[in-house]
Parts: C-alpha cells; structure tokens; sequence
C-alpha cells in the first residue's frame, strides 16, 4: 500500500507539474508573396521574436505564396482553424459587406492610412467585429501600397477616365472591382489571382486592376509593358488568427502575439512609402514603362470613381453599411 500511495503521489506531481508548465504549440502562417518578398520578410522577424519571447514554445511555420490555398479558401479555413494564422487580403465570400475595405479612392496618402485604417482605429475595430463572427481574430494590418493599373498594351487616352481603353483587364472576383475598372473605361474580367499570368500570357486579358508596384514587379514584370500608378485603391493585408485557438492561450501568450503584430504593423507604415516607390522605380528598370498621371489626372479618377463606383456600391451592400464605413474617414 506504501509503494501504491508512492506511486500516486509521483504521477500527481509530475501531472501538476505539466498542468503548471507553459504549453508548446506548432502553428501554420499563410500569405501570399514570394519567399524575400517584404512581407515574407516582415513575417519571418514576427515569427522569430514570438519564438524568441516564448523561449521557443511557440513555433510558427510559414507557407508563402499562396502555398496553402487562394486567399478566399485560407480566410475560411482560417475560420475553421485548419490554418492558424495568415497574412492577406481580406476574403469575402462569408460577408460580402467586407469587399467595402478595397473602396476606391477612399484616402490620399500615408499619413491618412496611418490615421485611419491603423489596428485600434474606429474602421479597424468595426472590421475586427464582422471578422468574429466568423471565428476570426484580426491582430494586425499590413499597409501594402497603393493600387495602379498594369498593361500589356498601351491604352486609347490612358489619364482619361471617361476615354474608351479598348482593353481587357483582369479584376479580383468581387463588384467593387468590376465597377472600378469600368468606372475608367476597360472591360472588367473577373479572374482567381492564379490564372492572371497565364491570362496574361496568352492575350485573355490585356493588363491588371487589383494590385500594385510590388505585386505586379512580383508576379507579372514579364507579361506587362505598361503601369499606371494611379492610385486605384489603398491596399490592405489583415494579420488574421483562428479565434478559438487565440482565446485559448494564457494572457501572457496573447500578450506576445499582440505586441508583436503591432510592431510588424508599425514597422510597415515607415518602410511601405519607400518601397512603394523603390518597385516603381524596379519596374521602370526592368523595362516596363510608367505612365505616370499628375496630381490632377489622379482627382480625376477620383471623381469618376465617386460619382459612379460609390453609389452603386452603396445599392449592393446598403446604406447602413456604407455610410458606416465611410463615416470612419470623416
């Protein structure tokens, strides 16, 4: 009976012991660039601070290019918590009010997407709730650039919005960008971001709406001839994580995940200006030519896209809704 009680007491004390310890955990991190692209880089410094702060309790594994799935599929296994984490575009096909986050010429600088659309801002927090619903804790943003248009062709009257382009474009599978590509003249076709280089390639389409200097140098320099950095859209990547599997870590765990998103957010809105120019400049070296519109062409697409895009959109998700999420900019 002495060595039977004996027996309890270790297993009861080693039990507690593993009771008390911190738990280990192995997660996966999805995004959508190259292997030393800039967010894969920024990704792979807040994997090795969480590393480094958990005393390696917390492993993170990054699946780059799109390795785990299109950006609609990871955002709903996200929710799913099939992957844990990922860094992206925002999916929409379990609520299509979230395509609002892409409204075209919404802001007018940097300094306005600091102000506005940062992690603890009225926007953000209103994203951040839509976002639970489904089971999906949104722990940072990363600010990518602003949006232009990438060609293969050169197009009729290319700073005139009201101008017929007599070109094809390809545009992510969501309204806001079919109207905005029409709102300047091209023929919007709704593509998957993996077919655009073929379709590029093979005279489908003649040129891109949806991304920016980086992303198109990225995946496209060798299909296009052309690029309008016309500031389409202000493009955003939400640092997104499986709810249950975050309220599930002790505070301090949490406290780890949410100092270092922030600080890979922060990173990014000093470095992102410079690098927005640093890929149009890569892309003018590489051979492809810049039409570059002034200032007043810019306000031009501007006030076609409010005047034709805006309220249609306003139609397809609802005043409520709209007016809402534009309040936030006020």
């Amino acid at each position: 009976m002495k060595k039977l009680a004996l027996a309890l007491a270790v297993i009861l004390l080693f039990s507690a012991a593993a009771l008390a310890a911190p738990k280990s955990y192995e997660w996966k991190l999805s995004h959508i660039r190259p292997q030393d692209s800039p967010i894969d880089l920024d990704v792979k410094v807040f994997v090795k601070n969480v590393a480094d702060r958990s005393g390696g309790r917390i492993k993170i594994n990054i699946f780059g290019s799109s390795g785990l799935g299109d950006y609609q599929v990871v955002h709903e296994r996200v929710g799913l918590g099939s992957v844990d984490m990922a860094v992206q575009s925002m999916g929409t096909q379990a609520d299509q009010t979230m395509q609002i986050v892409n409204l075209c010429y919404l802001i007018k600088g940097w300094d306005e997407a600091k102000k506005y659309m940062s992690l603890n801002s009225p926007m953000m927090k209103w994203v951040a709730g839509r976002l639970e619903k489904q089971d999906i804790k949104l722990i940072g943003i990363w600010p990518v650039y602003f949006g232009g248009t990438a060609l293969s062709k050169e197009p009729t009257e290319p700073f005139n919005p009201s101008a017929k382009k007599n070109v094809k474009v390809r545009v992510p599978g969501s309204k806001i960008w079919e109207l905005l590509a029409e709102s300047q003249g091209y023929q919007a076709t709704p593509l998957p971001f993996s077919e655009v280089f073929t379709s590029l390639q093979s005279g489908m389409v003649d040129g891109a709406i949806g991304a920016g200097a980086e992303g198109y140098y990225s995946n496209f320099r060798d299909v296009i001839k052309y690029y309008m950095p016309n500031n389409t859209h202000f493009e955003l990547w939400f640092f997104i994580m499986n709810k249950e599997l975050y309220d599930s870590l002790s505070p301090e765990d949490r406290k780890i995940i949410d100092e270092e998103a922030l600080a890979m957010e922060n990173r990014r809105f000093v470095s992102g200006p410079e690098q927005q120019a640093m890929y149009e400049k890569k892309l003018e070296e590489y051979g492809i030519k810049l039409l570059r519109p002034t200032p007043e062409a810019i306000q031009k697409f501007a006030d076609v896209s409010h005047e034709k895009v805006w309220p249609e959109l306003r139609k397809l998700l609802g005043d409520k809704v709209f007016d809402e999420f534009v309040g936030f900019f006020k």
